[in-house]
């Protein structure tokens, strides 16, 4: 299985939700809040559609690339995992380089918020990205599933009813 944009922001967020969704044990399709999410970014950059190309590539997914500019257009609902959103759009430049692209960036769009994030590839992130894909290897390799660990951001994580069933709530 090719590591995905997903596997590398799941890395950033949860092993668990990463394990699992490696493993086919995808929620997504019952969340609600991914729902919104989704329809954040089919309806906030309509025009892109005609204006930007999608681009598969090597296990990635890019919905909005800006190929003249060399710009990457990843739209988020909300900045609350920042970090993943950035190491996700990292691992989109890596790949693009890998694949004769070099010099892109990328823009994560915020539109809820009215809010961008300028993502620049440095040279250093390359020794990063490849930790990431180890890292997400070992995980997907583990034969069990991370334990659970309680974060803020569970309760609207996809997989929390899931993840919860059995837990005494206090």
């Amino acid at each position: 299985m090719p590591i995905t944009g997903t596997h590398i922001a799941y890395l950033h967020t949860c092993h668990r939700k990463l394990w699992l969704f490696a493993h086919s044990i995808q929620m997504e399709h019952t969340s609600q809040v991914v729902a919104e999410g989704k329809l954040i970014g089919e309806t906030s950059y309509a025009e892109r559609a005609q204006k930007y190309t999608e681009l598969a590539i090597d296990g990635i997914k890019i919905d909005f690339y800006d190929a003249k500019n060399k710009v990457v257009h990843e739209v988020k609902k909300s900045d609350k995992v920042e970090k993943a959103h950035i190491a996700q759009v990292k691992y989109y430049l890596y790949i693009l380089a890998k694949n004769g692209m070099p010099h892109a960036s990328a823009i994560i769009e915020y539109p809820k918020m009215r809010q961008k994030e300028i993502v620049e590839w440095q040279e250093e992130d390359q020794s990063e990205v490849e930790e990431w894909i180890k890292g997400v290897e070992e995980i997907m390799h583990q034969n069990e599933c991370p334990p659970l660990v309680k974060l803020k951001i569970c309760k609207k994580c996809s997989y929390y009813d899931f993840c919860y069933s059995g837990e005494l709530t206090e």
